[in-house]
């Protein structure tokens, strides 16, 4: 055999090699759309109730002020991961005169209470997550099969 051919199917072999360790490595898994409703109790005392619409690997923020006020009534924001089956969330919530930071792990359709606050009872959150594309969420929403051709469902 010659030497041509030889550095040829060498080089035709790392090629290979190299193809297969590319289709090896795990490509980055599509972001999950999510839905999050949360109470925002201040002393027990109702604040907010946002519903928000994210998804996995990108920061959602919302903010609440009062046309002309220098400060928002509240500022929120959920930095939502998925971990399998399981989301971690990181949780900033600031008001006036308070804030406070949490990190947790939910489940799909799992609502959970988390106090930020110096005391219990001083700020807390209550989150529900949800995926979008599912039964519970479109139950949530009332949303069914007959609302897409334009039967008696509620929009969004």
């Amino acid at each position: 055999m010659t030497r041509s051919p030889l550095i040829k199917k060498a080089w035709l072999g790392l090629a290979l090699v190299g193809l297969a360790c590319i289709s090896a490595v795990p490509t980055q898994a599509e972001a999950e759309p999510l839905y999050f409703a949360l109470e925002v109790r201040r002393e027990g005392r109702l604040v907010a109730q946002p519903k928000l619409l994210g998804e996995t690997g990108r920061t959602v923020r919302a903010e609440r002020r009062k046309p002309g006020a220098s400060q928002p009534d509240y500022r929120l924001v959920l930095t939502p991961t998925a971990e399998g089956e399981t989301f971690h969330l990181e949780l900033d919530l600031m008001l006036p005169e308070l804030k406070g930071h949490s990190e947790l792990a939910l489940l799909h359709g799992q609502e959970r209470r988390v106090q930020l606050g110096r005391y219990p009872g001083d700020l807390e959150v209550s989150l529900l997550l949800m995926k979008v594309d599912s039964p519970e969420f479109r139950a949530l929403m009332d949303l069914s099969e007959d609302a897409a051709v334009g039967g008696s469902g509620r929009p969004i």
